[in-house]
């Protein structure tokens, strides 16, 4: 699988946060997991709690109404 959204995860000082997922997110979360490793070459599968920060910020840098939103409010 190529052209995955996400690339190397950074690590930084993380905030905790707790969430409940249904069952097949956390399953596809697993996978996305597997993939990005491969195609990174890391030697093991990225943790679904390590993908799902980097894909929230991928998602809100990739949403108009969002950003147009945020910039109404000098954010």
């Amino acid at each position: 699988m190529s052209g995955l959204k996400l690339g190397r995860i950074v690590e930084e000082r993380p905030v905790k946060l707790t969430i409940d997922l249904p069952a097949p997110v956390y399953r596809n979360l697993m996978a996305y997991g597997e993939a990005l490793a491969h195609e990174t070459g890391e030697p093991k599968p990225i943790e679904p709690a390590r993908l799902v920060a980097p894909m929230l910020a991928r998602f809100m840098a990739t949403d108009r109404g969002f950003k147009k939103g945020r910039q109404a409010q000098g954010g």
